[in-house]
């Protein structure tokens, strides 16, 4: 399952907070700020999706995060490289690459991490 926009942006909030009541994810927005009634209407359906979990204390809920940011982001980049990449990551390397606008260090910190990754195996 995936997020929409919003919520993905609303996600990132209560990654970066780890817990938050309803408050804490209002004042992380820039103004124009969402109306409260959104936010709830979002936490709602990220709850029905299995993103957000909460703890009452009286009629406040704290919000917390039930998948990690690297969990969904991985299966984000995953489903596109299934997608649009015919399931081949080198295809999606060699597309990210060269189509990115890298810069030579950039590159080169590539190149550790994929020798690094290399020796590990």
């Amino acid at each position: 399952m995936q997020l929409s926009k919003a919520e993905e942006q609303l996600m990132k909030y209560l990654w970066k907070l780890e817990k938050a009541f309803m408050k804490d994810l209002l004042n992380s927005y820039s103004e124009p700020k969402p109306a409260t009634t959104t936010v709830a209407t979002l936490l709602k359906r990220m709850s029905d999706k299995g993103f957000v979990g909460y703890k009452l204390y009286g009629k406040s809920r704290e919000y917390y995060p039930l998948i990690k940011k690297t969990d969904y982001f991985s299966r984000h980049v995953n489903g596109l490289i299934k997608n649009f990449f015919n399931d081949s990551s080198t295809q999606f390397a060699s597309f990210f690459t060269k189509e990115t606008n890298l810069t030579k260090e950039q590159l080169e910190d590539l190149r550790t991490i994929i020798d690094d990754e290399i020796k590990k195996k």
